[in-house]
């Protein structure tokens, strides 16, 4: 008898030897899969167009009788393999809805001795659900915003050893500009980035209150959910302040250890919004090495930016908070002393 959990259970499983295996393709799991989960694919890419167009095209007896030919000389090897990552013989499988794949798998494993569970609704109904949650329950965010070159970033971790945070330019190995990608590794899907947000937020304790960086919507090539932007957008914004010069000085901290070629590439990449001039005197000052002035007129551009963003931000409560001369330390209690009193 086939053993289902619902996500929500398979969510609060307090066992940690049971593994969770994604029983769907390479390509499925590469593109979005549960964070945790394993990979363990009862067919190859190939194999299931194969079956798929046999189904679609000719009849589901077809597409079975295919699958099993694709299946049977890999038995052993499910076994083995699992043996191998779950010693203690304990896993839960899934697949894109809770169907037949996992179901085989289930079958066979239990006849090997596995203690198996098969999560109901699979991948889709862990999507749904996590949707769900964002749009249904209660977050205290506190937003931190400020111009580009103010340190938010620093502060946000400076906040972390008191208060909850969620990083999202660290969920989505950017930061978040035209020159963000510099020194991260390569981007998650979007879907993907979604669901390392979803287990971010299923860690936190929502009672407290919880610290994000006052984004964009999109980061990089990833796309903050739209039931969480529209929490972000709702929460007080503490938006803390530095001068021109010392963000500049930041810039240059941050950024003159990378490549010069790839700094190169960012300042060509918004050539339309900045403007030609801009981006070869720019280019100029970085052939030359001089740091400040290619920084100076990266600001000039973001600041406008940045402008218009505050400026048609919907949060109902905004404060200005002027960490001049603070270290990311310093900046950080002042910061969570405004939000104490405010």
């Amino acid at each position: 008898m086939l053993k289902t959990v619902t996500v929500r259970e398979w969510l609060e499983e307090k066992d940690k030897d049971r593994k969770l295996l994604d029983v769907r393709t390479p390509a499925e799991f590469e593109k979005g899969h549960i964070p945790g989960a394993i990979s363990f694919p009862l067919f190859s890419d190939e194999e299931r167009v194969k079956v798929g167009t046999l189904y679609k095209q000719v009849s589901p007896e077809s597409a079975l009788l295919r699958g099993l030919d694709f299946v049977g000389p890999k038995m052993s090897g499910f076994i083995k393999l699992a043996h191998k990552i779950a010693p203690e013989k304990k896993v839960c499988l899934h697949c894109w809805r809770g169907g037949k794949r996992s179901g085989s798998l289930s079958w066979l494993l239990s006849l090997a001795g596995f203690d198996v569970q098969v999560i109901e609704g699979g991948y889709k109904a862990y999507r749904q659900n996590f949707r769900q949650d964002i749009a249904e329950k209660s977050y205290q965010f506190y937003m931190l915003g400020g111009r580009t070159g103010c340190g938010k970033t620093a502060i946000l971790h400076a906040i972390a050893q008191q208060e909850q945070i969620i990083d999202l330019e660290g969920l989505a190995n950017h930061k978040g500009s035209a020159f963000g990608a510099l020194g991260e590794p390569p981007q998650p899907t979007v879907e993907q980035f979604e669901n390392n947000l979803f287990k971010e937020l299923k860690n936190q304790n929502l009672s407290k209150r919880i610290w994000l960086e006052n984004e964009s919507k999109s980061i990089g090539r990833v796309f903050i959910p739209q039931e969480f932007w529209a929490k972000m957008k709702a929460a007080p914004l503490i938006n803390v302040e530095r001068s021109f010069d010392e963000r500049v000085q930041i810039l240059v901290e941050v950024y003159a250890g990378y490549d010069i070629v790839g700094l190169k590439a960012s300042f060509n990449n918004i050539t339309k919004r900045l403007g030609g001039q801009h981006v070869k005197t720019a280019l100029e000052a970085l052939d030359k090495e001089d740091f400040s002035t290619a920084a100076a007129i990266a600001l000039r551009y973001y600041d406008k930016a940045y402008q218009y963003m505050l400026d048609n931000n919907p949060s109902p409560d905004i404060l200005i908070l002027d960490v001049e001369g603070l270290s990311a330390a310093e900046a950080a209690n002042k910061v969570l002393d405004a939000a104490n009193n405010n």
